[in-house]
């Protein structure tokens, strides 16, 4: 997904919020006009983090906020899995639920409210046209043997575990496994953040090899292409990893939560609305989404590709 405009002006304007030291802003810069065609905005923050810890040392660590939601989230686990068990499909009723993780995201939020969060459980429902989307990834699971979760944030990998446990209950045969990230970068989740979370007992963990807040391909190490090649089905959590992934021509699933102007423009969806879309592979590239020419079947409209 290509940085617009508006984008770059947002990642710039961050920048600037978190020093006005012109050497470094100037640098920021650089990076950002000069940026190319396939450079994404995981990758470009990627390149502001290395500037950044050559000018002011390593950012101020997120590991006491990644623990905090990953301790909140499993404080209620018993009740949400409750609800997931007695509701009339527990498996969509777990991966709704684990859509709502994504909303713990400091990147794309200047504010997570942890009030705000637990109050979108209840609120937590299939979107006009995602029973589509559902039927496919069931349907693509029934004849799969193997499923790739690329994760996203903490809090959310919990929920994430959840899901996978009903996805397993339902398709004994799939080998699971769960992409995290390869260093520490704002929430995201690592290998340590997942095994926390109980993701090892469900399922194999895979670094993408970076401390990198979105999959780009081209960086991942062997075994994390390897895997992301074999696997018969993918679904890709958040924002980050859409951006980095969506137009290239895989066959991807992507569910997040709209959290910035970027993305509810896009999608022409309120803030903090579900997304539930499956990109369907192209030979040579571009993008088809399922139900539209570009961008989602979940609002069935139509409009050029801007991918």
């Amino acid at each position: 997904m290509r940085v617009t405009e508006s984008c770059a002006a947002c990642l710039y304007d961050k920048q600037k919020h978190l020093t006005d030291d012109a050497c470094y802003l100037a640098e920021i810069r650089n990076i950002i006009e000069n940026r190319g065609e396939e450079d994404t905005s995981p990758y470009l923050v990627y390149r502001f983090n290395q500037v950044y810890e050559s000018h002011f040392g390593s950012r101020a660590p997120y590991g006491a906020v990644k623990k905090k939601y990953n301790d909140l989230v499993l404080s209620v686990e018993d009740v949400l899995r409750d609800r997931i068990e007695t509701s009339q499909d527990p498996l969509i009723k777990s991966f709704l639920y684990a859509r709502v993780g994504n909303y713990i995201d400091f990147g794309a939020m200047n504010q997570v409210d942890e009030a705000t969060f637990l109050s979108l459980f209840d609120q937590a429902e299939m979107n006009s046209g995602e029973g589509e989307v559902m039927d496919s990834l069931l349907r693509q699971c029934q004849d799969a043997r193997r499923f790739l979760l690329i994760a996203d944030n903490c809090g959310e990998i919990v929920l994430d575990r959840l899901f996978l446990e009903q996805l397993r209950r339902r398709f004994p045969q799939l080998k699971i496994s769960v992409m995290v990230r390869g260093g520490e970068v704002l929430n995201d989740v690592t290998r340590e953040d997942a095994e926390y979370a109980g993701i090892h007992r469900i399922a194999e963990i895979v670094s993408n090899g970076l401390p990198i807040a979105g999959t780009v391909y081209r960086m991942l190490p062997e075994s994390a292409r390897t895997v992301m090649d074999q696997a018969d089905v993918i679904l890709a959590k958040g924002q980050g990893n859409y951006e980095s992934l969506a137009g290239q021509g895989r066959h991807i699933f992507y569910s997040f939560l709209c959290k910035c102007d970027l993305f509810t423009s896009r999608f022409q969806v309120p803030r903090l609305t579900g997304i539930f879309t499956e990109e369907q592979a192209q030979a040579t590239g571009g993008c088809f989404y399922s139900g539209a020419d570009c961008v989602d079947r979940v609002y069935r409209r139509t409009e050029k590709c801007r991918s």
